[in-house]
């Protein structure tokens, strides 16, 4: 029984998970309503699967989907978004050294405070993916490329955790970033 329960739950986040990213895709602020929803399934599969570090970067994903709406709201006037653009390269840094200090904060402490078989991938994961979300509520093109490298690892991750129709999602999610990314790089150049 406990197969079918979290086979179900996963297929319902996998569907969510594929309207979430034509959402994204297309630049839509709805993007972050099934940013709240999905993730709060997503801690009790997770946390199931003993991925303790997904669990909680999708409990992280629920609070930045708030975060997200108002970043894309705040300030501009009445029926207007935040437009898309580049990451600088002052940005890209303080991204990259906040993703590396979460990711060994993180495997330290799935290493030594749970009983976690993947803390590195998890780990890994978890940080790019706090990186990839903050990227995107500051509607960076590159949050894309994050995205890529997320769902490549994530895929390998899914599958040693038997978590396979969300293997599947993520390699989705891998070619869209790809499309994703051209699309919004070409956005933000016409700007």
């Amino acid at each position: 029984m406990e197969f079918w329960e979290n086979s179900a739950l996963e297929l319902v986040t996998t569907v969510l998970g594929i309207i979430y990213l034509y959402l994204e895709y297309r630049a839509s602020i709805y993007l972050w309503l099934l940013g709240i929803i999905m993730p709060a399934l997503d801690i009790y599969l997770f946390a199931t699967h003993g991925m303790y570090a997904y669990a909680c970067i999708s409990g992280v994903f629920v609070l930045t989907a708030v975060y997200g709406v108002l970043c894309w709201k705040l300030g501009l006037p009445q029926g207007e978004e935040r437009p898309i653009v580049h990451l600088t390269l002052r940005k890209l840094m303080v991204y990259l050294l906040l993703m590396v200090l979460l990711w060994w904060l993180c495997a330290f402490v799935l290493r030594h405070y749970t009983d976690s078989e993947v803390p590195w991938l998890d780990s890994f994961t978890t940080a790019a993916s706090l990186v990839g979300i903050l990227a995107l509520a500051a509607k960076y093109a590159e949050q894309w490329l994050v995205w890529l490298i997320v769902d490549v690892v994530s895929v390998v991750l899914f599958v040693q955790q038997s978590l396979y129709f969300r293997a599947v999602l993520y390699a989705v999610f891998a070619l869209v970033a790809i499309q994703g990314y051209r699309k919004w790089s070409s956005l933000a150049l016409a700007r």
